[in-house]
């Protein structure tokens, strides 16, 4: 089967994760160009992974002729402009999460896909491709935990990566957009339903920048579903152990509980300290294994033409849930979600 020829923009923490893994990783797809606005950075990925093309333009890399597709892996606000690029250029696109900041700009990239129906366009909600997280989506729709009662997600980052991160703050679009929106992806995977009333709510525990921000470095969300479902959320950024992610699915006959992954060793270090094991140190390294299997679907969607099933409207739903727990975390009070 012919490989698919994929251009991957932006080279930070996770867009190199992606190319590295469409260079040496993903069966069918070959990485023939990147491009980045860091040229030294350009250089040396270009070196090391022996990619053709580079570029410092991402209009250019689009209009190459050679490339199939292309994966957007840069800052969030520049999501829907890019896509709509891509996809005039008559390329298939892959999109890192969140689909955008900015809602108005969701519903136009809506727009921009549903103009190019027969390009595959394609969402980055990697956890749907975790294989743990797989097998619960699974037992759920099996009926073997009976209806859902409660969906409890936490997400926490090393405080070892707290410099980038802050750097990243200001056009982040804010800790639950930015973090969250995997758990609330989550939520409404595992449900099947839409939120109805949320309430936000965290502080600035650790880091008092992220006050001139109208955000904060920990926060957590009770949201209840239209079918009476119920989810807690939690999202921090001080983790001093390393990358935790855990959740709980709580049904009427039976619970799931993905536990916290510690590192991909059984290894215990025994010493002075006691007996401990490692953590992944960062969510790249967590969801390794995952990045690979959500840009393999990606690359047998073009192959076999067909649509993958996280679509831009998944996108637009979670920012705006995203959106509205920030909002209900500035106002301190519960508010209905607005459709």
């Amino acid at each position: 089967m012919k490989k698919i020829k994929i251009g991957s923009a932006g080279l930070g923490r996770l867009g190199y994760e992606h190319a590295c893994n469409l260079a040496t990783r993903v069966p069918g797809a070959e990485l023939t160009a990147i491009t980045d606005i860091d040229e030294s950075k350009l250089k040396q990925v270009k070196s090391e992974l022996n990619v053709p093309y580079a570029y410092t333009d991402f209009k250019e890399m689009c209009a190459n002729p050679e490339l199939d597709a292309i994966a957007i892996v840069t800052p969030s606000a520049l999501h829907t402009e890019q896509i709509e690029i891509a996809l005039n250029a008559g390329k298939h696109v892959f999109c890192e999460k969140p689909l955008d900041t900015n809602i108005e700009h969701c519903k136009k990239a809506e727009k921009v896909v549903e103009a190019h129906k027969d390009k595959i366009f394609m969402l980055g909600f990697m956890r749907r491709y975790d294989y743990s997280y797989r097998k619960a989506k699974e037992k759920i729709e099996n009926g073997d935990i009976g209806r859902v009662i409660l969906v409890r997600s936490y997400t926490q980052d090393p405080i070892t990566t707290i410099e980038g991160t802050l750097a990243f703050a200001p056009h982040s679009g804010g800790q639950f957009l930015d973090m969250c929106v995997h758990d609330i992806d989550l939520c409404r995977w595992f449900t099947g339903s839409e939120p109805k009333n949320m309430w936000g709510i965290g502080g600035c525990f650790e880091f008092e920048q992220y006050r001139q921000w109208n955000d904060a470095d920990n926060v957590g969300c009770m949201i209840q579903f239209e079918d009476e479902t119920m989810a807690f959320m939690f999202a921090g950024r001080a983790a001093a152990h390393g990358c935790n992610v855990e959740t709980e699915i709580i049904g009427t006959r039976g619970t799931l509980r993905i536990g916290s992954v510690g590192t991909d060793s059984l290894l215990e270090v025994m010493s002075e300290h006691g007996v401990c094991r490692e953590c992944y140190p960062d969510f790249v390294a967590r969801w390794h294994n995952a990045y690979i299997a959500e840009m393999e679907e990606f690359v047998k969607c073009i192959q076999e033409n067909r649509k993958p099933n996280v679509t831009v409207y998944d996108g637009t739903a979670v920012s705006k849930i995203a959106n509205r727990c920030k909002e209900s975390f500035e106002k301190g009070q519960m508010l209905p979600y607005e459709k």
